[in-house]
């Protein structure tokens, strides 16, 4: 006969978070949000850290370069979507790394006998003001000079003028040669009062730029997730299909970490991708898994290497797995129940395998009831899908800007890896929708808005840190009619309440 579990599955939505004795010190400016990313045994520091628990999900439709960066940048990280060839997800993965090195590969180039109309439609598309021109227009050629807003007026220039004609030559440039330290480079800028620094090799060909933003930005963005050499830290994803090709690219590449991306993750198609990266790579390579919704399949795949375990089947919103499959579980007890098998795990290996709640989050204060709940960060789809950042397309719908966001499990992803139990190669039914979200504007502005939420609701809890969150944190189940209640009611509202 059939395991009957005896009580009934529970969302984020049927809970809610009991108010804490709250010190003078619990204010939101002291709230830590770091979060450990990957495994690590007791008395040790996790390898890879988040300054900030969010990851986004593994998705065409939301983990592209650009978002990648902008997460990064606020303390998070993404995960750049794998249902692609390999080279393109490499290639991505290599544009987060190179993006901040501090030393920038320049992605704006122009010959000298090109015209102001190719400086004009240059900076249409790249959105970037500053153009090295090389002897053959590419950005390792012999610099010549450069090109900046302050070189051209458009109202008093014809736009067949060549480069050549405006350009600050290099014999008016100041540069440094290549092996110059950042700090140098940086000194350089604020010596010389420079927006942009070239910095080039004993033959002239230009190396990379110094951008006097990406200091400034530094300073404006604390919670920059950097690697030892202050590159931006991403993740990427994969599948079991065909690992063995693309693990090696995507090392290469630079990426940080990797995560298994299937719908069901008790299964021994994990266990042979996780023991191919354990026997060629040992446990410098670092990798999660998953989902699963209980503590077996926890421990199954924490007894596999999993560096983190991801939780959640059909909770996404453009996820009909439930729906067409039948299975899947709440997304509140499936965390809490992996969140307590993790614990029992930690007191018999002395080994912490962190906890990622996938799907399920609805509104801001969900991600503070995941933490409560035990889980390490959330991973998030639709959330970053509406934002500027995300690789989906901007549409109007019946007068409202809208993102495009479509489930890997549809047919317009044609993810059928990550669905696929060692059949044919395709999708035999859909497990994912293809949609709208409304469009939200910039990743930095919402996430930061989240955030405020998360910290303020843990100062309620009494707690300046996720541990002591998930040690402090009273929870408690609410019927149909609370949920009713905690809403706006009774009343007429000016402006209607929106999900995030």
């Amino acid at each position: 006969m059939a395991t009957f579990c005896p009580e009934p599955s529970h969302t984020f939505n049927e809970y809610l978070l009991i108010p804490g004795y709250s010190s003078g010190e619990c204010v939101p400016a002291r709230v830590s949000l770091v979060t450990p990313l990957v495994r690590f045994k007791k008395g040790e520091e996790p390898a890879v850290s988040l300054n900030i628990p969010l990851v986004s999900a593994i998705m065409q439709s939301v983990s592209g370069d650009k978002l990648a960066i902008a997460l990064a940048r606020e303390g998070g990280l993404s995960f750049i979507y794998g249902s692609q060839s390999i080279e393109s997800e490499a290639a991505m993965v290599a544009r987060v790394k190179s993006y901040k090195a501090g030393f920038v590969r320049s992605d704006s180039n122009l010959r000298p006998d090109n015209t102001l109309a190719d400086v004009l439609s240059l900076k249409e598309a790249t959105g970037h003001s500053t153009v090295a021109v090389t002897d053959d227009g590419t950005p390792d050629g012999t610099l010549l000079g450069i090109v900046t807003s302050r070189d051209y007026r458009v109202s008093r220039m014809e736009p067949t003028l060549p480069v050549s004609a405006f350009m600050t030559p290099l014999e008016k440039l100041i540069t440094a040669p290549e092996g110059t330290t950042l700090r140098e480079a940086n000194d350089i800028i604020w010596d010389h009062k420079l927006n942009s620094l070239p910095i080039v090799n004993a033959a002239g060909k230009l190396c990379y730029f110094v951008f006097r933003k990406d200091y400034d930005e530094h300073k404006k963005n604390p919670l920059e997730l950097l690697d030892e050499q202050k590159r931006y830290v991403v993740g990427a994803g994969i599948n079991t299909r065909d690992y063995e090709t693309r693990v090696p690219a995507l090392i290469e590449a630079g990426a940080d970490v990797l995560c298994i991306d299937s719908s069901e993750g008790f299964s021994e198609w994990q266990q042979r991708t996780l023991s191919f990266i354990r026997k060629t790579y040992g446990d410098r390579v670092k990798v999660g898994a998953g989902n699963v919704v209980d503590a077996e399949g926890f421990r199954f795949l924490a007894d596999c290497g999993a560096d983190f375990v991801k939780v959640g089947i059909g909770g996404g919103s453009i996820c009909i797995t439930r729906e067409t499959k039948g299975i899947g579980r709440g997304q509140a007890t499936a965390l809490i129940e992996v969140c307590r098998a993790r614990d029992e795990y930690y007191k018999e290996t002395g080994v912490y395998v962190p906890v990622c709640s996938d799907g399920g989050i609805v509104h801001d204060h969900h991600i503070t009831l995941a933490l409560a709940m035990g889980a390490d960060f959330v991973m998030l789809g639709r959330y970053f899908a509406r934002f500027d950042e995300s690789p989906s397309e901007k549409v109007n719908v019946n007068g409202t800007l809208m993102k495009e966001y479509w489930g890997e499990g549809s047919n317009r992803a044609r993810n059928w890896q990550r669905y696929d139990l060692g059949g044919n190669a395709k999708l035999s039914f859909e497990e994912g929708v293809d949609s709208y979200v409304p469009y939200a504007g910039k990743l930095s502005d919402n996430v930061q808005q989240s955030l405020a939420k998360v910290r303020s609701t843990m100062c309620n809890c009494g707690a300046l840190t996720i541990p002591e969150l998930q040690k402090k944190a009273k929870l408690t189940l609410v019927s149909s009619v609370s949920i009713v209640e905690g809403g706006a009611h009774d009343v007429v509202l000016k402006t209607a309440n929106k999900p995030l």
